[in-house]
């Protein structure tokens, strides 16, 4: 097999859903061209979610029309981080989060080269839909039995195609549930299956609460390859992502590698959590760092494209943007109740 690894990193999305404070549009553009610079080979920039469900995420338009912008100028036009990006042999893709019908024709309104309407998928190449293996979770996350979020992807994953946009599922809980414990999984096995005949061409197993171990993780894979084929071992076809909580997700890294994955998701700085896997007192840890994965990836033998340095610059940005949203949001709860963060 391959020994290059695939790096998705979430950040902008799963990394920031979670804020309250408000982050402006230009500081996530330039965590786009940062993290796209350092060699990462996709990006997830946001998610098409309705603004009461996630209100950090409302300018998801803006965002993709501003990133259509920079991505259509002339070279000479282009500015740092983008510049770098350009001037490297760097190639990174970029996706988005869709709920559903709704999410995606919002997205294929910005979906567009400025130059040239009738450009195929610019500047999003791939779209994402979401469900569990959990029913409880599901319930809970977006408000509906799994059989019926399938239900939802269709006439979704159907634009998609038409659009000549990828679909990548990601199953959250597939590891364990903060209701319902430890899945079996086999239960996420059926899952992939049917996102699989859905038209997916990623299924990305998600340990939405950090509850992956290497065993727990290795009954995981051998149970989806069981039931999908060792031809989902290849191109990148499924995905690991993981949430560092009890400080495991190296290990099970390790573990994910060594039974032919090469595709994970990490979030620069580890960022982010799930809103729903946690309480307001006590959020849910943040996924990997896309710093430590590459640290373990390389540390194992194998290769990334991603660059150390720049990646650290990106990670120290992101720090500050979110430690900077956080302060506001402090203050304006000192000032009162009716100050805006």
């Amino acid at each position: 097999m391959s020994d290059l690894v695939r790096i998705t990193d979430v950040s902008p999305r799963d990394g920031l859903q979670n804020e309250a404070g408000i982050i402006s549009t230009q500081d996530k553009l330039r965590l786009l061209g940062l993290l796209a610079a350092a060699g990462v080979d996709e990006v997830e920039v946001t998610s098409f979610v309705s603004p009461r469900w996630i209100p950090a995420l409302a300018d998801s338009g803006e965002l993709v029309s501003q990133l259509a912008e920079v991505l259509g100028r002339d070279e000479i036009d282009r500015r740092e981080p983008w510049s770098t990006y350009f001037a490297s042999d760097a190639a990174c893709k970029f996706s988005a989060l869709v709920p559903n019908q709704q999410g995606m024709e919002k997205l294929l309104q910005v979906n567009i080269d400025p130059r040239d309407e009738d450009a195929v998928a610019t500047p999003l190449s791939k779209i994402a839909v979401f469900t569990a293996a959990s029913e409880s979770f599901c319930q809970k996350n977006i408000g509906c039995a799994i059989h019926e979020s399938l239900t939802r992807f269709k006439p979704v994953i159907a634009l998609a195609g038409q659009h000549q946009l990828f679909t990548r599922g990601y199953i959250s809980c597939a590891i364990a549930c903060p209701i319902e414990g430890p899945i079996n999984p086999n239960r996420v096995a059926d899952v992939a299956v049917e996102l699989a005949e859905l038209g997916c061409a990623e299924i990305d197993l998600g340990d939405t609460i950090g509850a992956g171990t290497p065993e727990n993780v290795r009954a995981l894979i051998e149970a989806v390859i069981a039931r999908l084929g060792n031809k989902w071992l290849t191109g990148d076809r499924l995905t690991l992502h993981l949430h560092d909580t009890f400080g495991r997700a190296a290990d099970c890294v390790k573990t994910a590698l060594y039974l032919g994955i090469r595709s994970f998701d990490s979030s620069v700085a580890g960022l982010g959590g799930c809103p729903y896997a946690g309480t307001p007192d006590a959020p849910a840890p943040g996924n990997i760092s896309t710093e430590l994965l590459v640290k373990t990836v390389e540390s194992e033998g194998y290769q990334t494209s991603v660059r150390m340095d720049r990646l650290k610059e990106a990670a120290t940005f992101a720090t500050r943007i979110v430690a900077e949203a956080r302060a506001r949001v402090a203050l304006a709860k000192l000032a009162g109740p009716e100050t805006q963060p």
